[in-house]
């Protein structure tokens, strides 16, 4: 009988990458995944420790895995295992923590054990690129990492020591996995890292390599996911005029505080970042841009906040994605002074999330009347099928007997103003 796995997958998309890789491995290896809440003779925690309350969520998964596991194993990986590694290792719910420079050894890690043998992350080769294109994943779109790790290191991040300095993977293997997850049937891929905007590889920028990308036969698009705003030209802004590449991206503001944003260490200005974002909705009305804003930085007093606030409502983001200031130790930021309460905080976060509601809903409404190239991700119960365009905005199509995983060119007639707002199609005639 074949042994059965679970997976828990916290944080970012490079994380997603990662565990369908693994998991597909498994899957290769005759292992049953099965869901995380049934029980299961391995339980695979893929962590993230981005802020303090991204520990409590790992520490909490794994804790329900040392209720379920009996007889089995518990393996925690990623960001959290990167970081308090020795500290994992002494608790007793954990039989093996491997760190995010051994990653893909979790399938030899889980093998040697059923074997009977003693074995640790440590044992074997560093390879932060040594991820199989996944055939069968947790998603109908397919994650490709191209880059990890980062150097800017910004005064609030932890992530360049969990995840160290900036590498990035090889052209031929970033085409020849796209090509491969084309082949097994996918029709979105979405681009991830840590940083990939400063990916270079052998003189191929990134700009260069979605260009490479792009020209990939197929029917499928590239979604580019979280990207620093680095000061992109217009001659990469053009390359979204190919229908391949989706016209949205998650751009990271943090602040829109000139101050702050300094105090951050981040590598550019409020005035940049707004003249990126009104070229992009210029030369593609309706771009959708979503983005990650700080609130309770050290330092950051109310005017500081209001100017965030502006920022929002002058760009009108497709969704901002809220965080409040979390001390990580270690950081710059954990010494600088006038560290704010966490009223104050919740305050602050709960006027962007507000605001962000707004931004999203008139974005979204203003997709009444277009057309979008919607792709079917699941199908409802009343029959009618849900997918996202190109937009990266949800759909609903009112049609029956549709495919998942096909793309329908999809009339925009309406939008349900939900929690969700989601926009209502018609497929087209």
């Amino acid at each position: 009988m074949s042994k059965k796995i679970a997976f828990k997958t916290l944080g970012c998309r490079l994380n997603l990458f990662e565990t369908d890789s693994i998991a597909s491995e498994f899957s290769k290896n005759n292992y049953q995944i099965v869901d995380f809440s049934d029980k299961a003779d391995i339980y695979v925690i893929n962590t993230c420790t981005v802020t303090s309350m991204s520990d409590q969520k790992s520490r909490r998964v794994i804790n329900q895995a040392a209720r379920r596991k009996k007889d089995g194993i518990t393996i925690v990986t990623g960001c959290m295992a990167t970081n308090y590694k020795e500290k994992l290792q002494d608790n007793e719910n954990i039989d093996y923590v491997v760190d995010n420079d051994h990653k893909t050894s979790v399938v030899s890690i889980a093998e040697a054990h059923f074997n009977g043998e003693i074995v640790n992350d440590e044992q074997f080769q560093r390879d932060l690129f040594k991820y199989e294109p996944a055939k069968d994943t947790f998603h109908t779109r397919s994650f490709i990492k191209i880059q990890d790790g980062c150097d800017n290191f910004c005064t609030f991040c932890i992530i360049p020591k969990v995840r160290g300095r900036a590498s990035s993977r090889p052209v031929e293997d970033v085409l020849n996995n796209i090509r491969k997850v084309v082949e097994y049937g996918y029709k979105e891929v979405i681009i991830t890292g840590v940083n990939i905007g400063r990916y270079n590889h052998e003189g191929t920028n990134f700009e260069g390599l979605i260009e490479k990308m792009i020209e990939i036969p197929g029917d499928f698009r590239i979604r580019i996911s979280s990207i620093e705003p680095d000061g992109y030209s217009e001659s990469f802004f053009r390359l979204f005029k190919h229908a391949k590449l989706a016209p949205h991206m998650h751009i990271c503001l943090q602040s829109g505080s000139e101050e702050i944003l300094l105090k951050m260490r981040r590598m550019y200005t409020a005035k940049l970042f707004k003249e990126m974002a009104l070229k992009l909705d210029e030369m593609y009305p309706g771009f959708s841009l979503t983005t990650d804003v700080i609130v309770g930085f050290p330092g950051e007093t109310e005017e500081h906040f209001q100017e965030t606030v502006e920022m929002a409502k002058s760009i009108g983001f497709g969704h901002i994605h809220t965080f409040k200031y979390s001390v990580r130790k270690g950081t710059r930021a954990e010494r600088l002074p006038d560290h704010l309460d966490e009223r104050e905080k919740t305050r602050r976060g709960e006027i962007i999330r507000v605001l962000s509601d707004e931004t999203r809903l008139n974005h979204r409404k203003s997709f009444i009347g277009r057309t979008q190239r919607v792709l079917v991700q699941i199908i409802l119960e009343n029959g009618y099928a849900r997918g996202f365009g190109e937009h990266y905005i949800p759909v609903i199509i009112e049609k029956q007997n549709l495919d998942t995983n096909k793309f329908y060119d999809v009339d925009i007639v309406a939008i349900n103003e939900n929690d969700e707002p989601t926009l209502i199609g018609k497929i087209r005639n």
